[in-house]
């Protein structure tokens, strides 16, 4: 016999096979035909192991989302991996945003309160993108590469045994119903010798899915090991992100007064406005958790004709010539004009005079 001969004898085999399980499967479904129902325990383990896939299906791809919420870099990274490339290192929102207020701090002037402000908010942010980076990683190798492991290796070996163990099944109740119909001796005979045959290779099959199957439990096990290191992940990247603006409010709250903080929440100064006419040392704390000063200080100021001295809080940078420049914590003249806004007062600095911002004063007494 040459291979071809042996080719299609073998094509033509299959053939048969194949058609044989797809009447018997189409007289299942009509309810023409006995099925051999697996037992309970395996049909238990078949149960676990479907759950175990979905819902490790849907935590790897929300966890994904929650790493990485852009969906087309989401798909830009699936795409890379499946070219077995790394995929170019790009800078994320945190990072963006702090280069965006240290270039804004930068050209308003590090010199000014607001743009040292922003300069160590963008420096902060930054940190939080360096943390935001490890968790992603740490993340992505401690707890989605187990969970990927087990979905495209583990759970697909299981699916394979599974289909061949329908196949086998099949085949047994085929098997069955052909020995059944069978009338002559002979065809009895060998329909008996078929029947023992599928039996043995079905119960074989059944064996081997069984222990796949049972491997499942351990594989919870190590999942949730992996769930722990990815607790223990965010855990610290929540840790560092809390210490970093922890320190960023130290350092701003050093940058103002302290009648604009309250149970250490730093408020910053308002630009000039009718409704934040506030001035003075004594504090009012509103509704809101903000701190605002009493205006009584302002008031005896402006019914009097009198100057007084008052501390500067933090700088201030002339918009034009008539306002005068500030430094935190000079100690300057001001004195109420007729008519001038009443969101400022005029200031004197040795032979230096001009409107100076109210919110950015101090009344000493």
């Amino acid at each position: 016999m040459n291979i071809m001969d042996f080719n299609v004898k073998k094509l033509a085999a299959d053939a048969g096979t194949f058609l044989s399980r797809a009447v018997q499967f189409t007289e299942e479904k009509l309810g023409q035909a006995e099925k051999t129902e697996l037992d309970a325990h395996l049909e238990n383990l078949l149960s676990k192991a479907e759950c175990t896939k979905i819902w490790t299906e849907k935590i790897m791809k929300q966890t994904e989302v929650l790493l990485q919420p852009n969906p087309n870099a989401r798909i830009e990274e699936f795409v890379y991996e499946k070219l077995d490339r790394k995929a170019p290192s790009r800078i994320n929102n945190p990072e963006l945003l702090g280069q965006y207020m240290i270039d804004a701090g930068t050209e308003f002037g590090p010199g000014t309160a607001y743009g040292n402000a922003l300069i160590k908010c963008g420096e902060t942010q930054k940190r939080i993108g360096t943390a935001d980076r490890e968790l992603i990683q740490t993340s992505a190798l401690n707890f989605l590469t187990p969970l990927r492991n087990f979905i495209e290796g583990d759970y697909k070996t299981i699916a394979k045994e599974r289909k061949l163990l329908q196949n086998k099944r099949l085949d047994l109740d085929a098997a069955k119903t052909r020995l059944k119909k069978a009338k002559a001796a002979e065809t009895r005979a060998s329909s008996e010798q078929e029947l023992r045959i599928t039996q043995s290779e079905f119960d074989r099959q059944a064996e081997i899915t069984r222990l796949l199957l049972e491997g499942i439990s351990s594989t919870h096990a190590h999942h949730l090991r992996c769930l722990n290191d990815f607790v223990e992940a965010q855990m610290t990247y929540y840790a560092q992100c809390y210490q970093y603006m922890l320190d960023l409010q130290k350092q701003l709250g050093r940058c103002f007064p302290s009648n604009y903080c309250n149970n250490n929440q730093t408020s910053v100064a308002p630009a000039p406005s009718a409704s934040s006419n506030v001035i003075g040392s004594s504090a009012l704390t509103s509704t809101s958790g903000l701190v605002i000063t009493s205006p009584s200080n302002l008031i005896d100021l402006k019914e009097c004709s009198g100057s007084r001295k008052a501390r500067v809080l933090y700088d201030y940078d002339a918009a034009n010539s008539s306002e005068l420049s500030l430094l935190a914590d000079e100690v300057i003249t001001v004195f109420s004009v007729v008519g001038m806004d009443s969101d400022w007062l005029m200031g004197e600095r040795g032979n230096q005079k001009g409107r100076v911002p109210i919110t950015y004063l101090e009344l000493l007494n």
